[in-house]
């Protein structure tokens, strides 16, 4: 999913969309995909929304914008010296509409989901999350649609205080208590039947709730590290621990 606007990130998102925004130099758009090609999974279908060309244009230039080359200007021709290793990437990129809720953007993408069983997520969330072990719950569960409950990350540190006395300040990075939807879902091609192309149909709201009642979801608690770029603060934090060899989602 990469069709929204991102205005929470302010000015950062005024001229490119918000899985554009960079992480250690890479889009996190990258970083996600990179998650999930560590498993094994790279084919890729992104659906497209604001600011869709500046993501259709990284990749159709992916090849300049990842290697180096050389440019032979005598005869127009270009040599690229290989330096990275996603090569096996196939990507299909859908203008989904500007204004459309994400049940209608994965209705919109119906033609190319050939397989039974798929995977989504969201443009803007990482986590050191076992892809494979999610697909095999899923299936072991045998529900229709799998959510991924992280703990969200914690705003504040804790103090542990014994009466008036500060004992410890615990700067902690999730919270221990209360899981949220972190993305990084799976669901059976059944879903789609739920769905139609108006702009207004929306997932977690309607969809989710109704499928819920039914008993048709189950929740796979991830009991690792997971962030979201929602604000300016989320990019300080994720660029910090990109910085310091700390990015917890780099499994590859």
């Amino acid at each position: 999913m990469a069709g929204g606007y991102g205005s929470r990130l302010g000015s950062l998102t005024s001229t490119i969309p918000k899985p554009m925004v960079q992480v250690g130099g890479k889009p996190i758009i990258w970083h996600i995909m990179k998650i999930y090609a560590e498993y094994g999974i790279n084919e890729f279908i992104i659906c497209l929304g604001y600011k869709g060309d500046v993501i259709k244009d990284y990749f159709l230039h992916y090849e300049p914008q990842n290697n180096d080359f050389t440019i032979d200007l005598s005869n127009n021709s270009m040599e690229f010296h290989n330096n990275h290793n996603e090569t096996a990437w196939k990507i299909t990129l859908v203008d989904t509409g500007l204004e459309t809720l994400k049940g209608a953007r994965l209705k919109r993408i119906e033609k190319y989901l050939t397989d039974d069983v798929n995977l989504l997520t969201y443009g803007d969330g990482v986590a050191d999350i076992n892809i494979i072990k999610l697909i095999e719950f899923h299936k072991k569960t045998g529900k229709m649609v799998t959510l991924s409950g992280v703990h969200p990350p914690a705003r504040f540190g804790e103090l542990v205080a014994d009466d008036d006395m500060l004992e410890a300040f615990e700067e902690k990075a999730q919270t221990s208590q209360g899981l949220i939807n972190g993305g990084f879902m799976v669901f059976d091609r059944e879903l789609l039947n739920y769905l139609t192309t108006d702009d207004s149909c929306d997932l977690e709201t309607g969809v989710f709730e109704e499928l819920a009642k039914l008993r048709k979801i189950s929740v796979y608690k991830h009991e690792g590290y997971w962030a979201c770029m929602d604000h300016e603060r989320d990019l300080a934090y994720l660029e910090k621990l990109w910085r310091t060899n700390n990015a917890f989602w780099k499994v590859w």
